[in-house]
């Protein structure tokens, strides 16, 4: 009698959980960013942007005009980070989340990812991380070339405070950034609507929307990222507000508190990296 052969278990293909996925897409993307041109084109404009600063600094550091600036640390590092920081922000932001969904349309290359066992989650949240990591490493290299200035100048004992409470308010204006990015990025199949949307709406766009609702409506505007944003600079000097309500002065200019703040720049990249991720999982590749 023939024996009997052993069932056969039944293999069940699992595909990863997202966020092991994520991590993982966010390597690679990385490695794409070191070797990419854009990576270096932007190191460049910083470090050019760093070396005019410096030049400046060194060439009228007798004036009067920088005199100020350079006796007082808070003065210092309130106008030449918090004023640069936002620029910085707005470039980064572009050069690495302008194309980051957009391109998978545009050069059809995210019609063969899509055929790999990836969910559409893990894709747009590793690039989004790729995007911070490799923004934040734009943002510190802007940092430093200011503090080279700032301990030369002022020394070591200087550094106030504010500028660690600073960095920590640019990083999230930075994420900010980068979810409005990813939204705009996910809208258009067309890389070059993200670029342009991107650097017009953070650069000009919300500070003048700003100043027509201050100016013209006379309400608070909370509503818009620029009001948000001025708290990288707002936490040096005296007399800072750090709650959760905004000041105004003659009922016409506001000025955000920290907290505040932190909670509109967080409303910001909730909403836009929710909505940017929906429409990133309900388009359709062909």
């Amino acid at each position: 009698m023939a024996a009997e052969s052993p069932t056969t278990p039944a293999v069940r293909l699992r595909v990863p959980e997202p966020l092991p996925q994520a991590f993982k897409l966010m390597g690679y993307q990385l490695r794409e960013y070191l070797r990419s041109r854009r990576f270096i084109a932007l190191i460049a404009i910083i470090a050019t942007i760093g070396a005019l600063i410096t030049a400046v600094v060194a060439y009228y550091h007798d004036s009067v005009a920088l005199h100020s600036l350079l006796t007082d640390n808070q003065a210092f590092y309130g106008s030449f980070w918090a004023g640069g920081a936002g620029v910085v922000i707005v470039l980064a932001a572009v050069f690495f989340g302008g194309d980051a969904i957009a391109g998978e349309f545009q050069n059809k290359t995210g019609y063969f990812l899509m055929g790999l066992p990836l969910r559409r989650a893990s894709v747009y949240i590793g690039k989004f991380l790729a995007a911070f990591v490799a923004s934040v490493a734009m943002l510190l290299l802007y940092l430093a070339i200011i503090l080279g200035n700032g301990v030369y100048y002022l020394g070591t004992n200087a550094l106030p405070w504010e500028l660690g409470a600073s960095l920590v308010l640019a990083i999230v204006y930075l994420s900010a950034v980068l979810g409005a990015t990813f939204l705009f990025s996910s809208l258009f199949k067309t890389s070059a609507y993200g670029f342009v949307l991107t650097a017009i709406l953070f650069l000009f766009g919300f500070t003048i929307l700003q100043e027509l609702i201050e100016g013209l409506v006379r309400i608070q505007p909370w509503m818009v990222i620029s009001y948000a944003s001025s708290a990288v600079g707002g936490v040096f000097g005296t007399g800072v507000n750090w709650g959760l309500n905004g000041t105004s002065a003659g009922g016409i200019f506001w000025t955000a508190g920290i907290a505040e703040a932190v909670l509109i720049m967080l409303g910001y990249l909730v909403v836009t990296a929710a909505v940017g991720l929906w429409r990133f999982e309900h388009e359709e590749f062909t």
